[in-house]
């Protein structure tokens, strides 16, 4: 058993490959998204993005769920939600598109989607679904996904996010 004091022991990529493997991980299917495989907490979804196949595995809702009970930070996920609120962007430092997404557990996160690397997801709406590859963090309002672009210096997982089988990174 994982207690919570061995859970904050292990470094941020030990943690999550140590999660993969006991939520037993599966790699994602497409070539281009191969660089963003190590994620934490997968299972295999029913639903697949439009136009592509196989399937996307998402992270398991119960391991979000546990990350926001427990204050964790630091998961790399890949989720599915829809836009329920949409923000203004942040101008403080690199700017970030900014809007809520609800998960199909109810739980909601701001997505933080940096724009001075990636580009917009433009015509974004209400009501819109979207794939979110990314890195959560905690906060008190159900969490925050950032990290959804490219790292131009090589030193974090590549994220994105995909609206209709368009992928923005």
């Amino acid at each position: 058993m994982l207690t919570l004091s061995m859970f904050k022991a292990f470094s941020k990529f030990s943690l999550m490959a140590l999660i993969a493997t006991l939520s037993c991980q599966q790699q994602l299917s497409l070539p281009s998204l191969a660089s963003s495989t190590l994620s934490a907490g997968l299972t295999e979804s029913s639903n697949a993005l439009k136009g592509a196949s196989p399937k996307y595995p998402l992270t398991n809702l119960a391991i979000l769920e546990n990350a926001f009970r427990n204050r964790v930070s630091n998961l790399q996920v890949l989720v599915s939600g829809r836009v329920i609120s949409l923000l203004s962007d942040d101008t403080q430092g690199d700017r970030h598109q900014r809007f809520i997404v609800k998960l199909p557990n109810s739980q909601t996160l701001l997505v933080s989607h940096n724009i001075d690397i990636a580009p917009r997801v433009n015509r974004l709406r209400v009501g819109d679904q979207l794939y979110i590859y990314g890195e959560y963090e905690w906060n008190s309002r159900g969490g925050v996904i950032h990290w959804t672009h490219r790292d131009p210096n090589r030193r974090h997982i590549n994220g994105w996010i995909s609206r209709n089988g368009k992928v923005f990174r």
